[in-house]
């Protein structure tokens, strides 16, 4: 009974070792320091503190989440955003792509590249043509009236692919953004409001795109590879307006033309030929280049040239031993029509004026080649020639006044000239409102004004590439000539092509095609008699780098 009771005992003293015993005694006989003391230890002694993590700004959380949605969203897009869609005989891949720009790109191999911009946003469409279906484009060999409904089975295969890329980019930018986010944040809430947020993303690019959506696009499309030969053919630009008014109709022409390429290996004939459209090349500025020889000859069989203008420059020292380079010019296959520039002599212009099918144009004299009546009149500089002071752009509004004064005459006489050449573009420029068109070029690269009484200015590139300036700069020049597209009956300009190649040692080739205004869908005709074309040029506008006569070129 005793143990239990001793065992009952509230919070028994534990036993003690013997030297924790002493210890204890010695302590409780040291007397306690004074309490002004105690208070002083305690005023100084720093209390501690427990250190916290400060949590982020808000707005640098919302701004890492966007940045989170942002990349998951591209990165599902890359990985799981393609979508392959058969249209008529082609089987096709479809995708959204980041972009700056937006626009669409179709993607022929081994053909080349077709760009439209049809939007700005900040996503592109990418077009795939992955292979012609074997059994599908022979069905269609077999039976050649399948061709008159397949423009209408292309547009519903292409809206029904366009509507699943839509669906497929939504799944693709939710889990690419919700995957990351979960990666990143290791949280389900975070993560989930990461695919949202990439979800409300795409819905703005793609509220963007509808609403700078451009179906005329098509009308100014850029061909880069072999597809850049298929504007080869080009007819009335009224008839074709009225072709193009429809950018699903268009995309199916274009499908459908690329099947009959693959099938019979020739150009695209992406335009409806016009035999009576008088097919114009403009180039300049080939300093001595032999090999523009070759590039102009094929330009005029692609197109069909009918006259060929060259802006002079076509040397680079005028002196006599280069006169041979100027042999070919007879055998290119089109008329050719020349004025001087500041780097070609009178002893080149007198060797030009002796060969055959040559056009020498100087003081504003009128010819009538090919249909077209042209006035030109050549540089009053040659400024290989050291011994001579250069007399600047004085003596280009001189010379351009000459050439005012010859169209006034003819304008008064009935004749009124079509087109206006000079080289350098301070001396055309004084050609303003007594012809619809001026051509020149001097600058080595293209520029596209409308002036203020109503002639577009048409400045063209090097067809040289620079000539031998090419091998001083870092980059080559690229290869520039235009192909302009006259009326027969008004000899308005309707439409042109600006074909860029490439420089020295390079093979790229881009054909962009391009509309005056009062040739747009919807506009209004230009009356027959008017003196020039009504509206600024079509595409972005030019911004001069400097003036045209900022030294010799």
């Amino acid at each position: 009974m005793a143990r239990a009771a001793r065992s009952r005992t509230p919070n028994p003293d534990p036993p003690h070792h013997p030297l924790h015993r002493l210890l204890r005694t010695w302590f409780d006989g040291v007397p306690a320091p004074p309490a002004t003391v105690r208070r002083t230890y305690r005023s100084r002694r720093t209390a501690p503190t427990a250190t916290l993590i400060e949590p982020p700004h808000p707005l640098a959380r919302s701004l890492g989440l966007i940045a989170v949605a942002a990349l998951g969203a591209w990165l599902g897009l890359l990985l799981i955003g393609r979508v392959h869609v058969p249209v008529g005989p082609m089987d096709t891949s479809m995708a959204l792509r980041p972009s700056l720009t937006g626009g669409t790109t179709i993607n022929v191999p081994p053909l080349g590249d077709l760009e439209l911009s049809s939007h700005y946003a900040p996503v592109r469409l990418d077009v795939d043509v992955d292979r012609l279906d074997p059994v599908r484009s022979q069905a269609l060999v077999d039976h050649p009236e399948r061709f008159a409904g397949l423009q209408a089975e292309v547009t519903h295969d292409v809206t029904r692919g366009t509507l699943g890329l839509a669906l497929h980019s939504c799944v693709a930018v939710a889990s690419g953004a919700t995957a990351l986010g979960l990666a990143v944040y290791r949280r389900p809430r975070r993560a989930l409001g990461a695919g949202g947020l990439a979800l409300a993303l795409l819905a703005a690019s793609a509220g963007t795109a509808y609403a700078t959506w451009n179906p005329k696009s098509v009308l100014e499309p850029k061909f880069s590879g072999l597809l850049s030969s298929a504007p080869s053919v080009v007819g009335n630009a009224r008839n074709i307006v009225s072709e193009f008014h429809v950018y699903q109709k268009e995309l199916a022409r274009l499908v459908t033309n690329v099947t009959k390429l693959y099938d019979a290996t020739s150009t695209l004939p992406v335009y409806q030929p016009d035999p009576t459209t008088i097919r114009v090349l403009h180039v300049s500025d080939i300093h001595l280049n032999p090999g523009s020889w070759r590039i102009i000859a094929s330009l005029v069989e692609q197109y069909r040239i009918n006259v060929i203008i060259d802006t002079g420059d076509t040397m680079d020292h005028g002196s006599a031993a280069e006169n041979h380079f100027l042999d070919p010019v007879s055998t290119l296959g089109a008329p050719y029509v020349w004025v001087r520039g500041n780097h070609d002599s009178r002893s080149t212009q007198k060797y030009l004026t002796r060969r055959a099918h040559v056009t020498v144009l100087d003081h504003g004299t009128v010819a009538q080649v090919a249909g077209v009546r042209i006035a030109g009149v050549g540089d009053p500089q040659f400024t290989p020639d050291r011994s001579v002071v250069a007399a600047g752009e004085p003596a280009e509004r001189t010379a351009g006044g000459r050439l005012a004064d010859s169209l006034r005459t003819q304008r008064l006489a009935g004749t009124p000239a079509d087109i206006a050449l000079a080289h350098n573009p301070t001396a055309v420029t004084e050609a303003d409102g007594l012809a619809p068109l001026a051509l020149a070029g001097h600058i080595h690269h293209r520029e596209n004004t409308l002036l203020p009484q109503g002639t577009r200015l048409m400045v063209e590139g090097s067809t040289g590439g620079g000539g031998l300036r090419a091998v001083q700069n870092k980059k080559p020049a690229p290869v520039e000539a235009s192909v302009l597209y006259l009326d027969r009956t008004t000899r308005r300009l309707q439409a042109w092509d600006e074909i860029t190649l490439g420089g020295l040692g390079l093979s790229r080739a881009e054909v962009s095609r391009h509309l005056p205004r009062e040739n747009q869908p919807g506009a209004t005709p230009a009356p027959s008699g008017s003196p020039h074309s009504s509206g600024p040029p079509s595409g972005p506008p030019s911004h001069p780098s400097g003036s045209p006569s900022d030294g010799p070129r």
